[in-house]
C-alpha cells in the first residue's frame, strides 16, 4: 500500500509557510497544500497540533509543525538534493543559521510588515485571501476590520515593534552580508538550509517574481519606502538572487 500524499496545510502568504514550501520544492516532493484563512485558520490548526501556528505538514502518517521540523523530517525523507551540508562543522553553522534568521528575522520582519500593511484595509484582505473563491474574499473583506484588531493582539503588532521590527531586519542583512563566502552562499559551496531560511524569511520585502502566488497589485507605500531604503543593499540583492537561481518550480499537485 502506498504511503499517503504530503499535505501541506499553509497561509499563501506567509513568509515561514513559504519557507516550508521551497524546501518540498526543492527536494521535488510532490505535495497537496491545503490553505487557510488567517484567524479561521485556528480550530482545525488546534485540533491537528494543538498549537495555532502554521505550516503544518501531514507526511508518512506524522504531523509536524513548524518549518524548520518540517526542513529536518524532509532532509531525513529524501537527504538527496541536500539542504544539510554533509561536513560536520557546516551543518552546525548552517543549522546555526537557520535558527538565527527563524528567530531573529522572521517575527520581526512579520511585526513592521503587517503593522505597515493592516490600515490598507484592501489590500490586506487581498493579500490573506489569495486565490481564494470570490464569495470567501468578499466575506473576508467585510470581516477584516475585526481580524485586523485579533492580529494586531496576537502579533504585538505596535509602533514600538515595528520600529523594533525593522532594526531586526537591517540586523539580519547585516548577517548576511557578513557570513557571505566567496562561494555566494552563506556555508559553504552550495545552496543550504541557510541560504533557503534567509530569503523564504525575507520574502515580504523581496516580492520576488518567482513566490509561487501572486501579490494583489503595488504594495502598499510605507511597506514600499521600507523596501526601497533596503533594496541596494547586498543582502537584499543576494536574497532576490537566491530566488532567481533557486527557488524552482513548484510541485504541487493540483486538486
Amino acid at each position: 500500500m502506498s504511503a499517503p500524499t504530503p499535505t501541506l496545510w499553509q497561509f499563501r502568504h506567509s513568509h515561514f509557510n513559504e519557507k516550508a514550501r521551497w524546501a518540498l520544492d526543492w527536494k521535488g516532493i510532490r505535495h497537496v497544500r491545503r490553505s487557510l484563512l488567517p484567524g479561521f485558520h485556528i480550530p482545525r490548526v488546534l485540533w491537528m497540533t494543538g498549537q495555532k501556528s502554521l505550516p503544518v505538514l501531514r507526511l508518512d502518517g506524522r504531523v509536524i509543525a513548524d518549518s524548520t521540523r518540517i526542513i529536518a523530517a524532509l532532509e531525513a525523507l529524501r537527504p538527496d538534493p541536500p539542504l544539510y551540508p554533509a561536513d560536520p562543522a557546516a551543518l552546525r553553522h548552517a543549522l546555526a543559521l537557520e535558527e538565527f534568521f527563524d528567530e531573529e528575522l522572521g517575527p520581526y520582519i512579520r511585526r513592521s510588515f503587517f503593522h505597515d500593511l493592516l490600515p490598507h484595509t484592501d489590500y490586506a484582505a487581498a493579500l490573506t485571501a489569495t486565490d481564494f473563491p470570490p464569495l470567501v474574499r468578499h466575506a473576508y473583506r467585510a470581516l477584516f476590520p475585526a481580524i485586523r484588531i485579533v492580529m494586531r493582539m496576537d502579533m504585538r503588532i505596535d509602533e514600538p515593534g515595528a520600529a523594533l521590527g525593522r532594526a531586526k531586519v537591517v540586523a539580519a542583512l547585516d548577517r548576511i552580508e557578513t557570513e557571505l563566502q566567496p562561494s555566494g552562499f552563506l556555508v559553504g559551496d552550495r545552496f543550504s538550509v541557510a541560504d533557503l531560511t534567509a530569503a523564504a524569511l525575507l520574502s515580504p520585502l523581496l516580492t520576488p517574481s518567482e513566490y509561487p502566488y501572486a501579490f494583489p497589485g503595488p504594495i502598499p507605500e510605507p511597506v514600499a519606502s521600507f523596501r526601497a531604503s533596503l533594496a541596494g543593499r547586498r543582502a537584499f540583492a543576494w536574497a532576490s538572487d537566491m530566488y532567481h537561481r533557486y527557488r524552482g518550480r513548484s510541485v504541487e499537485i493540483a486538486t
